[in-house]
C-alpha cells in the first residue's frame, strides 16, 4: 500500500469556508429583494385625528338613521327587514334624497346618515358587496346631482364643484362595532 503524502490530503478536502459567507449573503439578499404581500383591507378615507376636535356624542334624529345590517348567516336587513342586496342601492338613495319628503326618511340629504353593522360571523364577501353598494348608492346621487346642476359628468367637474355636490350629499356612513356572534338576534 502506498504511503499518502500531506500533498494528497489537502487535493482531497474542499475549502468550505466561505460557503457560509456566500450562503448569508444569498440569505441577504433575497431577504432584500422579495416583496411581501399585504392584504390591503377596504381604503377608507378618515379625517385626521385631533384632540380639539373630540366633541360630546352629537345627537342625531334617528329619522335620519338608515341601518342596515348583515347577520351572521349574511343576511341583508334593512331597518330590521329582511332586504335584497339587489335592492339596497335604489332604497338607500331614496333614504338619502328622499324626494317625496317622507316622514320615515332623512330631513335632508345633508343630515342623512347610514349605519353599517355586521356580525362577527359574517363574511367578508357579503361584507364587502353591501360597502359597495352603499358607496354606489352615493356616487350614483352625485352623478345625478351633476347632471342636474351642472349638466356635466361628476367626474368631470372642477374640484370646487364635486365639493358643492359632496357637501349637499356627504357621504356619511358609520360603521357600528361588529356584534358577537349571533347577537344581532337578541
Amino acid at each position: 500500500m502506498a504511503k499518502r503524502s500531506t500533498r494528497d490530503k489537502l487535493k482531497q478536502e474542499v475549502n468550505a469556508g466561505s460557503m457560509a459567507d456566500i450562503a448569508f449573503l444569498l440569505l441577504i439578499f433575497f431577504l432584500v429583494t422579495t416583496t411581501i404581500a399585504e392584504d390591503s383591507g377596504v381604503l377608507v378615507k378618515l379625517p385626521p385625528w385631533s384632540e380639539e376636535d373630540q366633541q360630546d356624542d352629537i345627537k342625531i334624529k334617528q329619522r335620519n338613521i338608515l341601518t342596515v345590517l348583515i347577520n351572521a348567516q349574511d343576511e341583508l336587513l334593512v331597518e330590521k327587514e329582511p332586504a335584497d342586496i339587489t335592492t339596497l342601492r335604489a332604497t338607500v338613495k331614496e333614504f338619502i334624497a328622499n324626494p317625496n319628503h317622507e316622514e320615515d326618511k332623512a330631513e335632508a340629504p345633508n343630515v342623512a346618515v347610514v349605519s353599517l353593522q355586521n356580525d362577527r360571523g359574517t363574511k367578508y364577501k357579503a361584507y364587502l358587496e353591501v360597502y359597495n353598494e352603499l358607496k354606489a348608492a352615493y356616487r350614483e346621487l352625485w352623478e345625478e346631482a351633476a347632471q342636474k346642476k351642472f349638466h356635466k359628468e361628476y367626474k368631470s367637474l372642477d374640484s370646487d364643484k364635486q365639493r358643492t355636490i359632496r357637501n349637499e350629499f356627504p357621504l356619511v356612513i358609520s360603521e357600528a362595532d361588529p356584534t358577537e356572534y349571533g347577537d344581532e338576534e337578541k
